[in-house]
């Protein structure tokens, strides 16, 4: 898997997660996501400052939209780890791969087996894990991410940076409007008459 793009690193003006943020927690929200064109992750990650860390991951590999949604937490949990977390809070709008997590839902096929193995493994690195489904609209920035990771084609060969523009660079050029006979006022008097 090749990293496609870091998008931005911010402080986080609202507070859209259900639970709380303790001072030493970490939120995780992650999306995967599948197309013809390939797979990726998309992965915001609010450390404790409140800061968000927004990654879009492209995938080398063929992946359905669950081994997606799978990668995204299992690259989340250990990007988590690596800087240190201890306390970690992943939302995902993926019903399958959160009521596995929680083994509401029974995983039968062999990889969704061996991601659960994965989770399992990486949990034991925190001193609490939680995971929450949420709806898809309140995990936008993750699956906007996922879906601009996965239809990116050869992105690594190519560094990707998203700027805002605020407004246009010129001054917008606004038309008057004239009242007063022009070519079509003949016109419109014979379909009136």
């Amino acid at each position: 898997m090749a990293l496609a793009l870091v998008v931005t690193a911010r402080r986080n003006d609202g507070d859209d997660h259900k639970g709380c943020i303790s001072r030493s927690e970490v939120v995780l929200h992650v999306d995967g996501s599948s197309t013809a064109q390939g797979s990726g992750a998309g992965i915001v990650i609010t450390t404790p400052q409140g800061e968000d860390l927004e990654f879009a991951i492209k995938f080398g590999f063929k992946a359905s939209n669950n081994e997606a949604e799978y990668e995204a937490l299992v690259i989340s949990m250990r990007m988590a780890h690596e800087t240190g977390a201890k306390h970690l809070l992943a939302y995902s709008d993926s019903q399958l791969v959160v009521k596995q997590v929680e083994d509401t839902y029974e995983a039968k096929e062999e990889s969704m087996i061996q991601y659960l193995q994965q989770i399992t493994d990486l949990n034991t690195k925190f001193h609490h894990f939680q995971i929450i489904q949420i709806p898809r609209e309140e995990n936008a920035k993750a699956d906007s991410l996922s879906k601009l990771a996965s239809s990116l084609e050869d992105c690594w060969t190519k560094h990707i940076t998203i700027h805002y523009l605020p407004e246009a660079r010129t001054p917008l050029a606004i038309q008057p409007i004239t009242t007063g006979e022009d070519w079509r006022t003949p016109i419109i008097k014979w379909i009136e008459e």
